[in-house]
C-alpha cells in the first residue's frame, strides 16, 4: 500500500508530465515510474523498489554513479559565486575544465561549450557549413553520416541519423546530409569475408565519389555505434577511413557523446583506434549528468579557419548557446573529472568491461537466443535472434519482454528502442564506471535467469 505522499506525486506526474519516448495511453491503466533516489550504481523508485542500474541513467550518462556529494557541492559553491554570464566572456570553471580536458586529448586544442549532445553536434555541423562558405565558396557543404549511428534529436541532427524509425514523422530533413553504409560485421553486407573492415570503409569512399569529393566537407561517426546496436568497428576499418578522408580532404567528426569520458576503457573511444579527428563532440559523461554541459572540441588548425581581422563582421564563428554560459556545467565537469582520475575509473571500465564481456560470451554458449555479443569497456550489447544460422532477429516485443523481466528482478538494462523497422533486437549494457565484480555478476545472473525463462 502506497502512502498518500507517494500516491500524490505519482498522480501529479500522470496528469501533468509529458515523458520522453513514451506512449501515455498505457498510464491510464498502470502507474508511471517515478525515480526518487540514487546511490552508487543503485536507484530507487517512488514505491521503494531498488534496482541495479546497468543503463547509467537510462541514456548512458551517469558515469561516476549516483549520490556524489562533492559534485553537488562544487556546483552549489560555484553558482553562489557566479551562476551565469554569456559565453561571449569566459569564466573560471570553463577555463579550468577546458585545459584539463585537452590534456586528455592530444592533438586537440579548443573547447566550445553547449548544453546537450544534440546541440554539440549541431554546432559541429555549423562549423563545417561556415568553413564551406568561407573557404570553398559554399561547395564543400555535405556532411556524410553512417547508417545505424545516432547524432541527436533536433531536425538537423536527425537529418544525420541513420535510424529510420527515429526519423519517422519529422521530415522533410535538412539537405546536404548523406548516408553511407554501416560497419556491423555480424550483419555483413558482403557475406562471410575476411576483409570486412576494408570493404565497409570502401563503401564510404563510394559515396564520396558518387556525391563528388568537392562537395563533401565532413563525415560524422559514432566511434562505437551505441543505441544503434553497440557496433564495434571491424579490424582495418579506421585506418582505411582515415586514409579515405585524407585523400579527399574531408573533415573527421567523432561523436563521443556516449563513448567519451571513460565509457570504453580509455578516456575517449577514438583513442583505441589511432583516429586523428578534426572535431570531437562530448556530452553525457562530461559531468555524469549532475549538470547540463556539452563540448565541441577541435584542432587548432580548424579553429584558425575562423581567425580574421577584427573588423571582419562575418569570419568569426557566428553561433551562440545561452546555457553554455552557465557555470554549473563546467564546475560539475571538473569535479567529475577529479573523481574519474582519483578512483582510476578508466582502468575499472577496461577491467570490468573485459570481465563482463567474457561472462556474456559464456552466456551465449548457454542461450541460443543470443546471436552476438560485442562491445568495449562498459559499453556492451547482446543481439538476440530467433535462429542463429539465419541470424533472424527476434521481434522487438521479445527484447521489450526481456528488459521488463530484468526490471522485475531488480536490474535496469537498455535496448535498441524503436530505432529500426526490423532490428530492434539488441540488449544494451552500460553500467556506471564504479561497477564491482559482484554487481557485474548480478547483471549476468539476472540475464541468465530471464533468458532461461524466455527460452523455455
Amino acid at each position: 500500500m502506497m502512502d498518500s505522499k507517494t500516491a500524490e506525486i505519482i498522480e501529479k506526474d500522470r496528469n501533468h508530465v509529458w515523458h520522453h519516448l513514451s506512449q501515455h495511453s498505457v498510464l491510464k491503466k498502470q502507474d508511471p515510474m517515478v525515480m526518487v533516489k540514487g546511490e552508487g550504481s543503485r536507484i530507487w523508485d517512488a514505491k521503494g523498489n531498488s534496482y541495479l542500474d546497468a543503463s547509467s541513467g537510462g541514456v548512458w550518462c551517469v558515469n561516476v554513479g549516483y549520490g556524489r556529494t562533492e559534485i553537488a557541492d562544487a556546483v552549489r559553491d560555484q553558482i553562489v559565486k557566479l551562476n551565469f554570464f554569456a559565453s561571449t566572456a569566459g569564466n573560471e570553471p570553463s577555463a579550468e575544465f577546458a585545459e584539463k580536458l585537452l590534456q586528455k586529448m592530444p592533438g586537440m586544442s579548443r573547447v566550445y561549450y553547449a548544453s546537450s549532445g544534440s546541440e554539440a553536434n549541431e554546432k559541429a555541423f555549423k562549423i563545417v557549413r561556415q568553413i564551406s562558405q568561407q573557404k570553398y565558396g559554399g561547395k564543400k557543404n555535405k556532411i556524410l553520416y553512417r547508417e545505424r549511428d545516432y547524432h541527436g534529436t533536433t531536425i538537423a541532427t536527425l537529418s544525420a541519423t541513420g535510424q529510420e524509425e527515429r526519423r519517422l514523422h519529422y521530415g522533410p530533413f535538412v539537405p546536404g546530409f548523406i548516408e553511407f553504409p554501416h560497419c556491423c560485421e555480424y550483419r555483413s553486407q558482403f557475406g562471410d569475408v575476411k576483409d570486412y573492415g576494408i570493404l565497409a570503409a570502401k563503401e564510404l569512399e563510394k559515396v564520396i565519389l558518387r556525391e563528388g569529393p568537392e562537395t563533401v566537407g565532413a563525415v560524422v561517426f559514432e566511434t562505437i555505434t551505441a543505441g544503434g546496436g553497440v557496433i564495434t568497428p571491424p579490424e582495418g576499418y579506421w585506418p582505411a577511413v582515415m586514409e579515405i578522408c585524407k585523400k579527399y580532404n574531408v573533415l573527421i567528426h567523432m561523436d563521443e557523446v556516449v563513448c567519451g569520458m571513460g565509457r570504453t576503457g580509455k578516456w575517449f573511444g577514438y583513442q583505441h583506434y589511432g583516429i586523428k579527428p578534426d572535431i570531437v563532440t562530448l556530452a553525457k559523461g562530461v559531468a555524469s549528468s549532475y549538470a547540463a554541459i556539452s563540448c565541441v572540441v577541435t584542432t587548432e588548425a580548424l579553429f584558425e579557419e575562423f581567425l580574421a581581422d577584427g573588423a571582419d563582421r562575418e569570419a568569426y564563428f557566428r553561433d551562440v548557446s545561452t546555457y553554455a554560459g552557465c557555470t554549473a556545467g563546467p564546475a560539475a565537469a571538473l569535479a567529475n573529472l577529479a573523481i574519474l582520475e582519483r578512483e582510476d575509473l578508466i582502468t575499472n571500465s577496461a577491467v570490468m568491461g573485459d570481465y563482463l564481456l567474457t561472462q556474456l560470451q559464456l552466456l551465449k554458449t548457454k542461450h541460443p537466443i543470443i546471436g552476438d555479443v560485442r562491445g568495449k569497456g562498459l559499453l556492451l550489447g547482446l543481439e538476440l535472434v530467433s535462429n542463429r544460422e539465419t541470424k533472424t532477429p527476434v521481434a522487438e516485443a521479445v527484447a521489450i519482454k526481456v528488459a521488463g523481466m530484468c526490471m522485475q528482478k531488480g536490474l535496469i538494462i537498455g535496448r535498441t528502442n524503436r530505432s529500426f523497422k526490423h532490428l530492434n533486437n539488441t540488449l544494451c549494457l552500460c553500467p556506471v564506471l564504479t561497477i564491482t565484480q559482484e554487481e557485474a555478476d548480478f547483471i549476468v545472473e539476472t540475464l541468465d535467469s530471464v533468458l532461461s525463462e524466455v527460452d523455455a
